[in-house]
């Protein structure tokens, strides 16, 4: 618990309440990497499925439905020969950067502490 939250079960149940309608909101295995790869500025949906390696056509379509509903993305579409569709990063999105950096930063740690965890088991086995 935080320093200054009691330590009660309605306490416990508002946290869990609140990270589970976080992680509905951009949990899964694909709305972050969607959003990181909108930081950059608008892209086309086949330049997101390209830079979001592993992501099908299909599930990309319904993720950024999904994201456009919750206000992450907003979907610009110019009309023209041929019609061009664009998404990009709302202001609102701007409110999850911080989740973004701090799971970047702690990624990059964890993939470290393996990579450095297996040597030392490899170097103890010897």
């Amino acid at each position: 618990m935080l320093a200054n939250q009691p330590h009660t079960i309605a306490a416990c149940n508002a946290r869990l309440a609140a990270v589970g309608d976080a992680l509905y909101a951009i949990g899964g295995k694909w709305k972050l990497r969607i959003i990181v790869a909108l930081m950059e500025g608008p892209r086309r949906f086949n330049d997101l499925q390209r830079t979001v390696a592993g992501i099908s056509a299909r599930v990309l379509s319904n993720e950024l439905k999904e994201m456009e509903m919750n206000d992450f993305i907003k979907r610009n579409v110019y009309v023209q020969t041929p019609v061009i569709v664009e998404y990009e990063l709302t202001e609102y999105s701007r409110t999850v950067m911080p989740i973004v950096e701090a799971l970047s930063e702690w990624g990059t740690q964890h993939r470290a502490y393996v990579q450095n965890k297996g040597r030392e088991e490899s170097a103890l086995a010897v």
